[in-house]
């Protein structure tokens, strides 16, 4: 049995979980609305302030998606109650950032600056104080979301090992290389 897929999950008491006759998962909160298909083998019950999902046999696949469901499920309902937060942090002499609405522009160091149009679901904030890297805060209900998103912002300039220059993510430990020694 997973660890995981067997772990009921509690519906927090602002939530609401319900299961069409086609196995969609519905999960509403005060932050939004969010659902999810679930696949044939894999059954979703809701019992009172309970979720449990459960599995008919031990094949690979479907031992599989037990936990992956669940997982999907718990993070929902996390997400429309009290949503998710991610912070970017940019590093480097010169990098700037900046927001209009969902439009977040970014100077790299590139010839260019980058214009990047966030979706609705997802708020962008900027933070710039003097003596400090620019740090880019990202909102939203959906996990998924935002991680594809903080993800896509990542990629535009990605850490490098040398100095530690690009954007990581706020906390993350940048794995350093020693540089040419003389000699």
């Amino acid at each position: 049995m997973s660890r995981i897929g067997k772990q009921p999950v509690v519906i927090l008491p602002d939530t609401s979980v319900t299961i069409s006759s086609s196995n969609e998962v519905v999960v509403k909160g005060k932050l939004g609305e969010l659902s999810l298909q679930v696949t044939e083998p894999i059954a979703v019950r809701v019992d009172e302030s309970v979720v449990t999902v459960e599995r008919p046999n031990d094949q690979k696949e479907v031992r599989a998606k037990h936990g992956l469901y669940r997982s999907l499920i718990f993070n929902m309902i996390e997400g429309v109650s009290k949503g998710y937060t991610k912070e970017l942090e940019l590093v480097g002499v010169g990098y700037r950032a900046s927001n209009r609405g969902q439009i977040l522009e970014l100077s790299l160091g590139f010839s260019h600056n980058i214009l990047l149009e966030v979706c609705p679901e997802v708020k962008v904030e900027t933070v710039s104080e003097k003596g400090k890297n620019p740090i880019v805060k990202l909102t939203s209900h959906d996990k998924q979301l935002i991680g594809m998103v903080a993800a896509k912002i990542r990629s535009m300039r990605k850490p490098e090992p040398y100095k530690g220059k690009g954007i990581k993510f706020v906390g993350e430990q940048i794995r350093r290389k020693a540089g040419k020694t003389a000699g």
